[in-house]
Order: structure tokens, then sequence, then C-alpha cells
């Protein structure tokens, strides 16, 4: 008979867990503690994580005043979604040809994918920049999207999923009278929803979080990404004020802490059936 209890192994696992997730949780921790305070807890000699007195109605309100948190978490939404939506759209089809159809570029693809994997958005900055300064796109949402609606990243881990789908689905489709097309539409997409959710909280936070391309091609405050709206905040506005800029860095992350919960399920499924685990 197994045994239930909790063997010297299985403490020994509960406790790395543990402590890794304090590790992990400890600036978020700090962030909600330290938007509940006034001015003077936070600067006292004595740590504590519970504040002598709850300012975060104050702190709240401050933030609200002298941010536009509204177009912040808009503009947040609407390059991030845009961004997700052109690199699903573009990824998903050439996914599919790789994995499941036969051509002579295949392999070279392959290798452009791989090699594309090792580029940084910020060896291409400059080149981007200049183009879209001669075609007038800075201080735009193009500036924004365009860069990253092709996502080699999005193509490798697609790939993974599609290699494992079974071609018997594919074949039966096929004698079925239905287009190469039709088959991404009515039978990959259906069958791709944990690789797309899980490709969906990795795209979100990068772009969410993003603040390096937004500064360089961004300086009207009405296309201000939440980042880049916390660092002219800080700049302008907060000062030394940190109970009302970890407020607003509060609001800013909710959306992202709350995506992440309602998808975790399907993120664990889609990373596990990607082959992506470390």
């Amino acid at each position: 008979m197994t045994s239930t209890g909790f063997t010297p192994g299985r403490i020994l696992r509960l406790a790395l867990l543990i402590l890794g997730s304090l590790i992990f949780l400890a600036p978020y921790i700090f962030m909600i503690s330290t938007a509940g305070k006034a001015q003077d807890d936070i600067f006292t000699s004595a740590l504590k994580l519970i504040p002598t007195h709850f300012y975060y109605v104050e702190n709240i309100a401050k933030a609200l005043s002298k941010v536009d948190m509204g177009t912040l978490l808009f503009n947040g939404v609407l390059v991030c979604g845009l961004i997700f939506f052109f690199q699903v759209l573009i990824a998903i089809p050439c996914a599919y040809a790789m994995a499941k159809l036969k051509f002579p570029a295949a392999r070279t693809m392959m290798v452009l994918i791989m090699l594309g994997l090792l580029i940084p958005i910020h060896a291409t900055a400059l080149p981007l920049y200049v183009g879209f300064n001669s075609l007038s796109l800075l201080n735009s949402y193009t500036a924004l999207v365009a860069p990253f609606s092709i996502s080699v990243f999005a193509i490798f881990m697609f790939l993974q999923f599609f290699r494992a789908m079974p071609d018997d689905l594919i074949h039966a489709a096929r004698l079925d009278g239905m287009s190469e097309l039709g088959i991404v539409a009515r039978v990959i997409v259906p069958n791709a929803w944990p690789a797309v959710t899980a490709f969906a909280i990795f795209s979100v936070v990068a772009h969410w979080n993003d603040l390096y391309w937004p500064l360089i091609v961004i300086s009207k405050q009405d296309y201000f990404t939440p980042p880049l709206g916390l660092m002219y905040f800080r700049a302008a506005e907060a000062g030394d004020d940190y109970g009302a800029l970890m407020a607003a860095t509060l609001i800013i992350t909710i959306p992202l802490v709350a995506a992440f919960l309602l998808a975790q399920k399907r993120f664990v499924e889609g990373i596990t059936m990607t082959g992506l685990k470390g």
C-alpha cells in the first residue's frame, strides 16, 4: 500500500517550491505593501510589509488623478491585442506548412527561423527607426505593432505543436475536399487552442512590459503604453512619492495577473504539448 504521508523527499520538494515562490513573489508583495503606505512609512528605518496606516485609497486616487490610466490601459490592450492577432495569423499557416507539407525550402526555412530566434530587437532598432521616420509613422500604433507582427518564436512554438498532431486527421480532411486553408481554419486552429493560449501569455507579457521600443518611437502622450506612461509619471509627477508610483504600477500589472490566472490551465497544457519545458 502506498503511503500518503509527507515523506522527507516530498517535504524537501515542497520547501523548495515554497522558497522559490516567495523569491519570485517578493517584488510583487513589496509593491502591494508600498502602494498602501504613506510617505513616512515607506522611508522608516523599520521594514514592515503591513502598513501602519492604510493609504491605498489615497495613493490610488493620486495615481489616477496624475496619470491618464484609461489611455495607458487602452493603448496597452490595443497594441498587445493587435500584435498577438497578427502574430497568430501569420505563424499558424507558416508552422502548418513546415510541419505537414513537403516542399524543398522547408529545411532552409527552419534554419532561418532558428537564426531569427538569435536576433534581438536591439539589433534591428536603428534601421526600423529610420524606416518609420522616413515614412512619417513615428508616434503611431503602426510603429508600435508592425515590427512585432511576425514572431519567429510563435512559428517555432506552433511548429512543435503541429508536428505532434496526427497526420490521419489532415488526410481525412483532404479526402472530404477541404483546401489547405480550409484545413488550417477548420481543423488546425480549433485543435491548437492550448498552444495559442500558451503563446498569448508569452506575447502579451513581453509587449505589455516592453519599454525599449515605445521609448524610441513614441513621444506623444496619446500613444503612451503602460511602462512608458509610468516612466514619465515617475519623472514628471511622482518624484519620490513611491506610494503613488507603486499604486499606479499595481493598477498596470493587475490585468496581466488576472489574464494569467484565467489562462493558467491552458498555459500549462500548451507548454506541455509543445515540448518547450525546461
